[in-house]
C-alpha cells in the first residue's frame, strides 16, 4: 500500500487576476506542471476541448471567467451571444459549462454596455466563490453516509484539478482521511486518457493518502472479493429521475457495487443537475477522437486504422445509485422526487 509523504504545495489550478486567467495544464501532469495563461472565450473554450481543463465544476468556473473575458473585449449582445456559443460548443455533456456561461451572459446583458464588463467578471467571481463553498457542504454530507467506510475505490479525478477548489468525490475522500488516518483508497487508472492513474495518485500523494492504482478491469473482482466498503465518484450531468452521467467506465462500477451490496455513491456540486433532462436517455455522450484509444503514452496500441469506439461517458441508472450528495443535500433513494429536492 501506498502511503506517501506530503509533498510541497504546487502550482494552483486556476488563478484570476480580473483581466486573465492562468490554469495548470492538465495534459502534462504528472511529468510537468505546467501552467497556461487564457486571454479569450476562444482561448478558454481551445483548453477545455483539449482537456488541458477538465472536471464539470473546474470547467464552469473556467467558462465562466471565459465569457467575462470575452464580455470585456466586446460588450454588444451580438458579441457575448457568439462568445457564449463558442464556449458552450466546447464539450456536451457536462451540465455545468452551459450554466456558467448562461449565469455570465444574463449577467452581462441585464444591463447597459458600459456596465457589462464589470457585471460579468463579477458573476463569475461569484459562480468560483460558490464552487469553493459548495465542495466544502458536499463533502460534509458525503462523509456522514460513508462514516463506516475505510476502503473506498474511485474512478477518474475529481479533486482539486477537477474542481478547482476542495473536489467533488476526492474532497470526500480528503474529509475522511481527515478523520480517520487508516483510510486507504484504490485508483481505477480510467483509460482511455488515464485521468486516475496521472491525476488522482497525483493529489492524493501530494495529501499523502494511502492508495493504490488498479487497471480498470480489476475494480470489479476486487469489489466482489471484499476489498471496497464503498464506491464513491463523480458525476458530470444529472437527469431529473436521477440517472447519472459519468466519466465512461461508471457503470460498470456501479454493476459490480449492486452484485457486491455496498454502496455507490455519487458526490458534486448542484449544478451538475439538470431538471431540464427527463432521464439519462436524454443526455448527449461525447464520442472522442479514436486515437485516444488507439494511443496511450504517444505509443501505438493497436493497428493503423483500426475501427474504434471512444465514448467518454456512460450512464448509471438511477436504480443502482445507492445516494447521490450535493451541497444542498443527500437524494436516497435517487428518484424524481429526492431529486426535485436538490435541482439548481
Amino acid at each position: 500500500m501506498s502511503a506517501p509523504a506530503r509533498a510541497r504545495p504546487g502550482p494552483p489550478t486556476v488563478e484570476w487576476d480580473g483581466r486573465s486567467l492562468r490554469v495548470l495544464d492538465q495534459t502534462a501532469l504528472p511529468e510537468f506542471e505546467r501552467v497556461i495563461e487564457l486571454g479569450s472565450a476562444a482561448e478558454v473554450a481551445a483548453a477545455i476541448r483539449r482537456l488541458a481543463v477538465r472536471g464539470a465544476p473546474l470547467i464552469g468556473v473556467v467558462a465562466g471567467y471565459g465569457l467575462a473575458m470575452g464580455v470585456a473585449r466586446a460588450p454588444g449582445d451580438e458579441a457575448i451571444e457568439a462568445a457564449a456559443s463558442v464556449l458552450r460548443s466546447a464539450r456536451p455533456t457536462a451540465a455545468n459549462l452551459g450554466w456558467a456561461v448562461e449565469r455570465v451572459r444574463r449577467a452581462a446583458l441585464s444591463g447597459p454596455p458600459a456596465q457589462r464588463a464589470a457585471a460579468a467578471r463579477a458573476e463569475a467571481e461569484t459562480i468560483e466563490a460558490e464552487n469553493a463553498a459548495d465542495g466544502v457542504e458536499m463533502a460534509g454530507r458525503a462523509v456522514e453516509l460513508l462514516a463506516g467506510a475505510r476502503r473506498l475505490l474511485t474512478h477518474c479525478n475529481t479533486g482539486e484539478l477537477a474542481c478547482g477548489a476542495r473536489g467533488s468525490a476526492l474532497g470526500v475522500v480528503l474529509e475522511m482521511a481527515e478523520r480517520r488516518p487508516d483510510l486507504h483508497v484504490l485508483v481505477c487508472e480510467t483509460r482511455p486518457l488515464l485521468q486516475g492513474a496521472r491525476l488522482t495518485t497525483w493529489e492524493l500523494a501530494r495529501e499523502g493518502i494511502s492508495h493504490e492504482l488498479i487497471v480498470d478491469g480489476a475494480a470489479a473482482g476486487l469489489i466482489r472479493g471484499g476489498e471496497v466498503d464503498a464506491v464513491v465518484v463523480g458525476f458530470d450531468r444529472a437527469a431529473a429521475n436521477g440517472d447519472v452521467a459519468n466519466k465512461v467506465g461508471t457503470y460498470a462500477h456501479a454493476l459490480a457495487a449492486r452484485a457486491a451490496g455496498i454502496p455507490f455513491v455519487f458526490a458534486g456540486p448542484g449544478s451538475s443537475i439538470d431538471p431540464t433532462v427527463g432521464s439519462g436517455d436524454e443526455i448527449p455522450i461525447e464520442e472522442r477522437d479514436p486515437d485516444e484509444v488507439r494511443h496511450a503514452g504517444g505509443r501505438l496500441l493497436a493497428p493503423p486504422g483500426t475501427l474504434c469506439r471512444n465514448p467518454a461517458f456512460d450512464i448509471t441508472p438511477a436504480e443502482l445509485i445507492t445516494a447521490l450528495v450535493t451541497e444542498r443535500g443527500v437524494a436516497r433513494p435517487v428518484n424524481p422526487d429526492t431529486m426535485a429536492t436538490l435541482a439548481p
